[in-house]
């Protein structure tokens, strides 16, 4: 490979990686919709209400139904999802392309294997449903490829998209041009690719299957080994490939943990006798949540009693918003780099204990849907199943506290043993609160004299983007810019005109990670809308 080629791979493989999560967000409101549902069409619990024919169960059951839509339609939703964040131009053109060829590609898929299906060793006359490899998508009879085809499928119509969408045509095939050209090609590349697929992917999920035999013979162990990767993988932004075949596709259960969880709700809920993990083990593995709760907490903690006296309170203003969303809504990237880079070893040390915590709990033999925060907890687990199985969560609850404290002692003693500089421990001439572009602006020479602080979170956002795309090198050093759940990503031409990271927190963002040409800006939850303004200065000074 030549020079450079495994760092652009790298991005490559980060950018798809927070591809993903545009759609998997979706789900937070999904599962509290179904959790909900669950919870008040269970008869164990609100009785005859709960029963069918009842108004107070028609009610809720049309709510429930509704909310199994992205659940029942996963691969439709990943594959039209995909090119917001991977398509070059024109995303919206592209998510029709590639939800068009992906159609087309089952089509030929079902035809082939209807046709000769022994050839390829499928049994195409069965039902399709879980355990058959077959599946029915958007009414086609096809292979079960679960997201995995559609994410396949959609990365080949992205990338067709890409490079050829402004293609120009004689005019007299001018009606041909734009998605029309990107389709044709794309329905002529689908042909060969449906054969690969009809002959490689029955290997495929005769693998998958070993595999989930493999991670769920390693028993609380194996918890403990995925709970470590899918935290220390985030600096790298390839977490997303390690909980999302667990989480949304096959990899431990058919269906997925989640629609699987959703499943087996009401019988759990029913039924006081059922142990969870014995009812349950493949939902072992949605285990990152307690990490994010109590070792969040206990993190946070740590920070504040370590901090130097004098900037305690402004520590504490730090840690509060970025520590209540961790442990509410999951979202740790904000508290996670406030320490991540300053310290990576403090950072190792906080995915093992967290590994530890998530084994601890998978011995008490708690499980379910723990992979957010206490808002997701509640409509997964502890609403719906609290009556049945209360004392148990209430044991794993105090458990989880206890490993806080255990969080507290070790990050304690870590800091002040080796002096990291972690929040309110910088040298003296280091501030910790978050500065405004004024603030900037006059730091820099006063380039914006004159200038009103914008006002609305609208104005807000824009001053940010303009002040990021003035600290990555403007315009002309900006390749491509897409986005995870808080991080900007952009790749640049000219890594060395990049401010260095005390200037982006001067302006508000949370730190900066740098990767050869990938750049990261650590934002927050509010990152679609900075990148939407980020985006339109792009496009307002390109026409300068």
């Amino acid at each position: 490979m030549k020079r450079g080629g495994f760092p652009v791979m790298m991005q490559k493989i980060q950018r798809f990686g927070g591809a993903m999560y545009t759609p998997a967000i979706l789900f937070a409101f999904s599962g509290i919709v179904v959790g909900l549902g669950t919870l008040f069409t269970t008869e164990a619990i609100f009785g005859e209400m709960a029963t069918a024919g009842h108004l107070w169960f028609d009610c809720w059951n049309v709510l429930l139904q509704g909310g199994w839509t992205l659940f029942n339609q996963m691969p439709l939703l990943f594959c039209v999802a995909l090119p917001i964040s991977l398509a070059n131009k024109q995303n919206a053109r592209c998510c029709m392309e590639a939800l068009a060829i992906y159609l087309t590609f089952n089509y030929f898929v079902s035809t082939i294997l209807g046709q000769w299906g022994p050839v390829f060793g499928v049994d195409y006359s069965v039902e399709a449903g879980s355990g058959t490899g077959l599946a029915t998508i958007a009414s086609i009879k096809t292979l079960d490829m679960g997201i995995m085809g559609a994410l396949i499928i959609s990365g080949i119509a992205t990338m067709l998209h890409n490079k050829f969408f402004d293609t120009e045509l004689p005019e007299w095939l001018g009606v041909f041009s734009g998605s029309v050209f990107i389709y044709m090609i794309g329905f002529f590349v689908m042909v060969p690719v449906a054969l690969i697929a009809c002959l490689v992917w029955p290997h495929v999920q005769a693998a998958i299957s070993a595999f989930q035999g493999f991670i769920l013979s390693a028993g609380t162990f194996g918890v403990g080994v995925f709970a470590f990767f899918e935290r220390v993988l985030i600096p790298t932004g390839l977490h997303h490939f390690i909980y999302t075949p667990f989480y949304y596709d096959n990899a431990a259960v058919n269906g997925g943990i989640f629609a699987a969880w959703a499943n087996i709700l009401p019988q759990l809920a029913a039924d006081p006798s059922i142990a969870l993990k014995d009812a349950a083990p493949w939902a072992a593995y949605t285990c990152p949540g307690w990490t994010k709760v109590f070792g969040s907490l206990g993190v946070a903690i740590a920070f504040y009693m370590t901090a130097k006296p004098e900037r305690k309170q402004r520590v504490k203003a730090l840690l509060i918003p970025v520590t209540l969303t961790a442990m509410l809504c999951g979202i740790t990237e904000p508290l996670d780099f406030t320490f991540l880079f300053i310290a990576p070893g403090l950072f190792v040390v906080h995915c093992v204990l967290g590994a530890l915590g998530c084994m601890a709990q998978n011995l008490l033999g708690v499980v379910g849907i723990f992979d957010g925060g206490i808002i997701s907890m509640l409509s997964w687990d502890w609403l719906p199943l609290w009556a049945a199985h209360g004392l148990q969560y209430a044991i794993s609850i105090l458990v989880g506290l206890c490993f806080t404290a255990l969080w507290v002692v070790v990050f304690r003693f870590l800091i002040v043993k080796f002096d990291f500089k972690t929040p309110g421990r910088e040298d003296d001439d280091v501030e910790v609160e978050l500065k405004s572009k004024a603030d900037y602006k006059q730091k820099q020479g006063g380039a914006a004299a004159g200038k009103s602080v914008a006002q609305s979170k609208d104005d807000e956002r824009l001053v940010l983007a303009e002040n990021i795309l003035d600290l990555l090198g403007g315009t002309d050093n900006i390749i491509d810019v897409t986005n995870c759940a808080t991080r900007l990503r952009v790749n640049v031409k000219d890594k060395s005109v990049v401010a260095p990271e005390a200037s982006f927190k001067a302006i508000g963002t949370h730190g900066l990670v740098v990767q050869g040409q990938s750049i990261q800006v650590i934002i927050g939850l509010t990152v679609p809308q900075v990148r939407e303004k980020f985006e339109s200065l792009l496009k307002f000074e390109s026409l300068l």
